[in-house]
C-alpha cells in the first residue's frame, strides 16, 4: 500500500505546479486540469476499472456493475485554488485508488459496486462558484446558471468545456447516476489543527458549518490623487479598509470566521482615487444564527463607514450554504468500522460530500494536517498519516462494500 500511494503521489505532484510559488494552479478545463484527468483515467484503466466521464464533466472508475445500484463511492477532486497546496482534493483521490489496492491485497470479496470519482471544478477558482461538478449532479446548479458562469477573461463555462473537448449540452441534474449510489465517503486533509492538537491521525466529520459569500460594492468618485484635497474626496477605499477590520472584530465576538480575500478596484491606478472598490466577504460560523449575526454586524458597520465618507454601498449575497449534517447513521457506521475511538469534528470548509448530502448518504474522513494550513503550499500531511488515512478508508470501504 505504501509503495502504491508513493508512486501515484509522485506521478501527480508535478502537474500544474508553479515553479515560482511552489503552489498549484489546476483550474477547471485548463491544460493542467486535462493532465490531471488523464492521470485519473490512466490509474483507473491500469486497475481494470470501467472508466466514465459523466454529463457534467465528473470522472468515474467502476468496479462491478454500475447498473446494479447501491454502490459505494469514494473520491474527491483534483483542481486547486490559485497557488494551492498539494493535498486539498488530490489526497482523497489518490487515497481512493490506494485503498482499492489495499482491499485487493486483503483478498476481500465485493458485494456492492465500488466507484472512485474525481468531481470537476470543486474549488471554483476559475468561474467563481465552488463545487460546480457536484452541484450540477445534485441539481443545485441548473444548466442555465452554469451557462452564465464566466472566468476573469470573459470565457464562459460551456465555452471552456467545449475547448477542452467536452460537450456541455447535457449539463444538469443526473438522477440516473444518483440512483446508482448508496453511500459516498470522501477522504480529505484536515483544514485546521484539531487532529494535531488531539494527537490523532484520522478523524470523522460531523458537519459543515453554514457559510456564504457576499459582495460589497463601495462606490465613490474617481479623482486625481495628487490634486484633490483630503476633505473633498469620496474615496471608497477608506470605508472598505474599515470594513475589513470590522469583519475581524465581529467574527471574534461571534466565534465565527470572516475574510475579505478578494478585491477589485476601478480605475486601479496608482495616482487615482478609486471610483469603485469591490470586496468579497467569505464568512462561516458554527450555527446559522451566529453567521447571520456576524454578517449583519459587518454590513451595519460598512454602511456607517460608507455614509461617513460620502460613499454609496451595495451588498449582494452571491452564495449561501446552510449547515450540513452528515447522515448520522453512516457517520456512526464509520466510527464503528474504525473501532469507535476516532474523534468526530466539524469543519468550516465546503466539500463535494456536503453538496451531495442533499441527495445521497455521505460521510467524510479527515487526515491530520500538522501545519493547520490549507489553500497554500504550506499545507501538509505526513506520509505515515496519509497511509493511516488510506488504511482507514480501506477499512470503511470493506465494511460498506464487502459485507
Amino acid at each position: 500500500m505504501t509503495s502504491s500511494f508513493q508512486e501515484m503521489w509522485a506521478d501527480l505532484a508535478p502537474i500544474g505546479r508553479d515553479a515560482g510559488s511552489g503552489g498549484y494552479r489546476r483550474f477547471a478545463w485548463t491544460e493542467a486540469d486535462r493532465d490531471c484527468r488523464a492521470w485519473f483515467r490512466s490509474e483507473a484503466e491500469a486497475r481494470g476499472l470501467t472508466y466514465e466521464l459523466d454529463r457534467n464533466g465528473n470522472q468515474w472508475a467502476w468496479l462491478g456493475d454500475p447498473a446494479a445500484g447501491d454502490a459505494v463511492v469514494t473520491g474527491s477532486h483534483l483542481d486547486s485554488v490559485p497557488d494551492g497546496g498539494a493535498f486539498d482534493g488530490p489526497l482523497g483521490v489518490v487515497s481512493a485508488f490506494a485503498a482499492l489496492d489495499e482491499l485487493r491485497h486483503r483478498g476481500v470479496e465485493f458485494t456492492r459496486p465500488l466507484a472512485l470519482t474525481n468531481f470537476g471544478d470543486e474549488e471554483g477558482a476559475r468561474f467563481g462558484l465552488a463545487c460546480v461538478g457536484s452541484r450540477l449532479t445534485a441539481g443545485q446548479l441548473s444548466k442555465e446558471q452554469a451557462y452564465a458562469l464566466k472566468d476573469g477573461d470573459g470565457v464562459s463555462l460551456p465555452a471552456a468545456m467545449e475547448a477542452a473537448g467536452h460537450d456541455p449540452s447535457s449539463l444538469g441534474r443526473d438522477d440516473e447516476r444518483l440512483s446508482r449510489i448508496g453511500a459516498y465517503v470522501e477522504l480529505h486533509v484536515e483544514q485546521g489543527r484539531a487532529l494535531d492538537l488531539s494527537g490523532d491521525a484520522v478523524g470523522i466529520a460531523s458537519a459543515i458549518w453554514p457559510h456564504g459569500r457576499w459582495r460589497f460594492d463601495f462606490r465613490g468618485e474617481a479623482n486625481h490623487a495628487g490634486t484633490t484635497r483630503l476633505v473633498d474626496r469620496r474615496d471608497p477605499m477608506l470605508p472598505y479598509a474599515e470594513t475589513v477590520l470590522a469583519a475581524r472584530r465581529e467574527a471574534e465576538l461571534a466565534g465565527a470566521v470572516a475574510t475579505f480575500g478578494k478585491i477589485a478596484v476601478e480605475p486601479n491606478g496608482v495616482n487615482a482615487i478609486p471610483s469603485l472598490v469591490r470586496g468579497w466577504l467569505d464568512s462561516r460560523a458554527p450555527s446559522p444564527d451566529d453567521l447571520d449575526a456576524t454578517v449583519t454586524a459587518i454590513e451595519k458597520a460598512a454602511r456607517e463607514y460608507a455614509d461617513r465618507h460620502g460613499v454609496d454601498l451595495d451588498v449582494v449575497r452571491e452564495s449561501f450554504t446552510p449547515v450540513i449534517e452528515f447522515e448520522h447513521a453512516l457517520r456512526d457506521e464509520l466510527g464503528r468500522l474504525l473501532g469507535g475511538s476516532v474523534p468526530v469534528l466539524g469543519t468550516g470548509a465546503g466539500h463535494d460530500a456536503g453538496i451531495l448530502s442533499s441527495v445521497i448518504p455521505t460521510a467524510m474522513l479527515f487526515v491530520r494536517n500538522p501545519t493547520g494550513v490549507s489553500h497554500s503550499p504550506a499545507e501538509h500531511a505526513a506520509e505515515d498519516d496519509c497511509v493511516a488515512g488510506v488504511r482507514a478508508l480501506a477499512d470503511v470501504l470493506e465494511g460498506l462494500a464487502c459485507r
